[in-house]
């Protein structure tokens, strides 16, 4: 009796097993199946065309082998990892290899630097596709120092020019400078050398096009084709900045891939996000954003190099950069913030050409108080439409518009001096003075190197 009882169970679990193993046909009713399948072998039945599926053998079925992933130990061992790029053979490359190998101390301030950007930099390169020992150029370019600026004003951790920056979409204004940007600068970084690569098709020239100028590599490409000269980097006549350029890179690659070799002590830096992205509700004091982070000012100014300014502009800085573990700090800090001032300064817009003088009375400032904090030099006129930081009026004064914050410009003139003026001098004869300079100065739009297809990557100072 308990087998007839239990026997409806076991057709029913038998037909369901049938139904979803692979390689096993459950049974078909004769009046829906055709008897040439019916009859057929199983693993000579023809596919079901109206699925597109056909059975598998018992033995085609097998279990997927787990994948044992070893995730990198630290950043350097990613980065190595994912080197794509063909290595330069060259005298030049060891003379470099010697001159970092002799400068330890060197060597450790650079790395030391890189820590709180390397993670993010890997990060785009792996996503893009792009070799990772990419992220080893800012060594070459700026010492990982956001802050640096060359004899040329290329500024930043990648070194862009004024107009090139502009090219690829790096905001230059008078509360912030994106070429100092580290998320800005390092995605325009990226785009212009995914650009170059595919104008040239090859690494180093795309990486000497980097610091010559695409333009400059193209034209000495020409000159060697006219030539019947071979076209590769080492082969092309080039300024002795752009040929210790790629054997620099190549230098550091090397040293980076075997620090011991080299006698070079890595700093151990986690494969780990250094960073969070925080929105910036307000306008506020970076003072007042450090605070409220609990990070000292000069760790945050690391992070947020493009805040130049005493006051951070949130409708155009929408997001700030904060240590991993700060970043919820400051948004609990934030929402339980017991009032008082969040911003000092503001953005006033000049009504008309004036002297600085008087632009500073009109907003309540000493001269020089206001001189200094807007970085303006003697002898100078402020020009009309003219955006300048000064005091708040009071804790309730609404935040800066996107326009201004967006796109406000400091724009200066040399002032108008009469021709000439007399004084008596001690015989009684008057004395004429010098005329003035008429040379008119722009802040915001100066003629750069770049704009005559110069390059700039050596430094004022590491």
């Amino acid at each position: 009796m308990n087998l007839l009882r239990w026997l409806p169970a076991l057709v029913l679990s038998w037909l369901a097993l049938g139904c979803a193993t692979p390689g096993v046909q459950a049974p078909v009713p004769e009046a829906v199946s055709a008897p040439t399948q019916a009859s057929a072998p199983l693993a000579t039945r023809p596919p079901n065309t109206s699925t597109g599926l056909s059975p598998l053998r018992r033995s085609a079925v097998q279990a997927d082998a787990v994948a044992h992933i070893e995730l990198p130990s630290d950043i350097w061992e990613r980065i190595r990892r994912g080197f794509a790029m063909t290595d330069l053979q060259s005298p030049l490359v060891q003379d470099r290899e010697q001159w970092y190998a002799q400068r330890p101390d060197y060597m450790v301030r650079m790395t030391e630097r890189s820590r709180k950007y390397m993670y993010h930099i890997v990060e785009e390169l792996e996503q893009r596709r792009m070799p990772t020992e990419l992220a080893l150029l800012p060594f070459v370019e700026s010492a990982f120092n956001p802050q640096a600026v060359s004899v040329a004003k290329a500024t930043g951790m990648w070194q862009f020019m004024p107009a090139t920056g502009r090219d690829f979409d790096l905001k230059q204004n008078a509360f912030r400078d994106d070429r100092r940007d580290i998320l800005a600068s390092t995605r325009a970084a990226l785009d212009y050398l995914q650009k170059l690569y595919g104008l040239f098709g090859d690494w180093h020239l795309a990486l000497a096009s980097y610091n010559w100028g695409e333009g400059s590599v193209g034209r000495a490409i020409a000159r060697n084709q006219k030539a019947g000269l071979p076209t590769d980097y080492t082969e092309l006549s080039m300024p002795m900045e752009t040929r210790f350029y790629v054997p620099k890179f190549q230098a550091i690659k090397n040293i980076i891939a075997r620090p011991d070799q080299f006698g070079v002590k890595l700093p151990d830096i986690p494969n780990h996000p250094y960073f969070q992205s925080v929105p910036l509700p307000r306008d506020m004091d970076v003072t007042v954003v450090a605070k409220l982070a609990e990070v000292s000012v000069e760790d945050f100014r690391a992070l947020n190099p493009s805040a130049h300014r005493p006051v951070l502009l949130a409708a155009g800085t929408p997001q700030i950069l904060l240590p991993w573990d700060n970043a919820e700090v400051f948004q609990r800090n934030y929402e339980t913030f017991g009032g008082g001032r969040l911003a000092s300064w503001t953005a006033w817009v000049a009504p008309s050409t004036m002297k600085v003088a008087e632009a500073a009375r009109r907003v309540g400032m000493s001269e020089t108080e206001f001189r200094t904090l807007n970085n303006i030099p003697p002898r100078m006129l402020v020009k009309v439409g003219s955006v300048l930081l000064v005091p708040r009026k009071g804790p309730d004064e609404q935040d800066v518009t996107t326009s201004i914050a967006d796109h406000g410009q400091l724009s200066l003139a040399a002032e108008s001096m009469a021709k000439s003026s007399t004084k008596p001098t001690a015989n009684g004869k008057a004395k004429a003075k010098g005329k003035a300079d008429a040379k008119t100065i722009q802040t915001a739009k100066a003629t750069t190197p770049a704009a005559q297809g110069k390059s700039p990557t050596k430094l004022a100072s590491k």
